[in-house]
């Protein structure tokens, strides 16, 4: 799609309004009175409602996925350590103002299975989960999939406690927790992973 000024301008004003509001307490008309565009400009780039939120999600998945994966990077090239450092993410999110949790679960309590919404938080989800069964396999794990699935759950519920309790130190202990998780998920070794030699 040809960038443009207008769509731009809806899809900042969706994103600003979704994740405060929820989806399903704004409407097409409060996106279209915010962003100041004709009803007609807004139709055009934006056939129904859906087609909004889906491109919001994608904007989303963009913006988080970064985070997470800037957040890994930056813990060094060793795959144990970045399974740790994504929770790095998790800290400097919850700490944002306005934080209200993770816009794909809160998505997902608004869409009906099956739909393209509920679909595309799915996606996403499976996207987070695929990459650190990648890192996990990489990290030597004894069982990635265990390992990845066991570190999104932890994200997912540090995410959702970070909005319910406002609690900066949640971000702190699902980090710590990813740390022991890691260690027990690789083969006996030094404190590094590292399988010491004898």
């Amino acid at each position: 799609m040809i960038p443009s000024p207008a769509r731009d301008r809806i899809l900042d004003t969706a994103f600003r309004l979704f994740y405060a509001r929820g989806i399903r307490a704004v409407g097409v008309d409060l996106i279209i009175a915010e962003s100041g565009v004709a009803k007609a400009t807004f139709y055009k780039h934006f056939p129904a409602k859906d087609a909004l939120v889906l491109a919001y999600l994608d904007k989303v998945d963009g913006i988080w996925t970064g985070q997470l994966r800037e957040a890994a990077e930056a813990a060094g090239p060793d795959p144990a350590a970045q399974l740790i450092g994504v929770f790095d993410a998790l800290g400097t999110a919850c700490r944002r103002e306005g934080y209200r949790g993770c816009a794909f679960i809160n998505a997902a309590a608004e869409a009906a299975p099956g739909t393209p919404v509920h679909e595309r938080t799915v996606a996403h989800k499976q996207a987070v989960l695929g990459w650190l069964r990648e890192l996990a396999t990489g990290a030597g794990a004894d069982d990635s999939d265990s390992l990845a699935r066991s570190l999104a759950l932890l994200l997912d519920g540090g995410l959702a406690d970070g909005a319910l309790a406002a609690d900066p130190e949640a971000a702190r202990v699902a980090k710590i927790a990813a740390g022991r998780l890691v260690a027990s998920a690789l083969p006996r070794g030094d404190e590094s992973g590292n399988p010491v030699s004898g």
